[in-house]
């Protein structure tokens, strides 16, 4: 019976200690839970560092100073321009069209917008300046510098030798006066005396105004050659594949932005000259 006793006393004995161990243990649960994540944390960081090391071998930085580098709008629009541009060989579309004829029209238009650039907005006093002039006879229409012999007597004053047509002095008159250049010629027998007029602010501003006009029409012409040749390719889509069609549309197309260019490029150049 003793010895009873004795199992049971020493059984009670065992079940406390387990109990008062189990206390210990909720007592340090917090502890035992912050150490854990110390551990979590310290195992990502270190994890992170070696994968930037491995990704930026040439740096020290932390993982965030490895920015990602991101595409500006005017490389965007540069990389999209370069992608855009289309070079056709013409001898393998000759059968369609002939871009060669095409770029010629357009060449022509530029080479129109200089004349007219020349012929019609000059402001220095000079022999020729009267070029342009087209006088309108009773035999049909001639250049002035045709008629008679234009020479500079002074910056302010031309002079048209009318000797060898006498008989056209009047038209040569009228045309001069109906120019453009506010022209005010005087008759002395043969002679016609032009004055060159003072060229004020306002007179430049309304050649500037009258350049913008000239270059519109311009770019009129070219947006006609374009849609013309455009035309003339679409009559070709049945017997040819549309991607070869598309190719050469752009082709046109582009071919009219760069004369289209250009003619902004004269437009500015010529106001420039103009407004001083």
């Amino acid at each position: 019976m003793l010895c009873f006793y004795k199992k049971l006393r020493r059984l009670f004995k065992d079940v406390e200690r387990e109990m008062m161990s189990l206390n210990h243990l909720s007592l340090l649960r917090p502890l035992l839970c912050q150490s854990m994540v110390r551990q979590v944390r310290f195992r990502l960081v270190v994890t992170s560092r070696v994968s930037a090391a491995a990704l930026c071998p040439s740096t020290t930085c932390s993982p965030a100073a490895c920015t990602r580098l991101y595409a500006t709008k005017k490389t965007k629009a540069k990389a999209k321009s370069q992608s855009a541009q289309v070079n056709i060989n013409s001898a393998l579309v000759e059968n369609i069209i002939s871009l060669d004829e095409v770029n010629q029209d357009m060449k022509a238009v530029i080479s129109a917008l200089k004349d007219d650039f020349t012929r019609s907005l000059s402001i220095r006093g000079s022999p020729g300046a009267l070029d342009h002039i087209v006088v309108t006879t009773e035999d049909g229409k001639f250049p002035l510098n045709q008629l008679g012999q234009v020479s500079m007597k002074s910056p302010q004053l031309i002079m048209v030798n009318m000797s060898s047509f006498p008989e056209a002095i009047a038209a040569a008159t009228r045309a001069l006066r109906e120019s453009s250049m506010n022209l005010n010629p005087e008759v002395d027998g043969t002679i016609i005396k032009v004055p060159v007029p003072k060229v004020t602010r306002e007179h430049r501003e309304n050649l500037a105004k009258m350049a913008k006009q000239i270059s519109n029409k311009a770019k009129d012409s070219l947006r006609r050659v374009r849609s013309h040749a455009v035309t003339q390719v679409k009559k070709a889509k049945e017997e040819h594949s549309e991607d070869t069609i598309r190719l050469i549309e752009k082709q046109i197309q582009q071919m009219a932005d760069n004369n289209t260019a250009d003619i902004d490029k004269l437009l500015a150049a010529k106001t420039k000259e103009l407004l001083g």
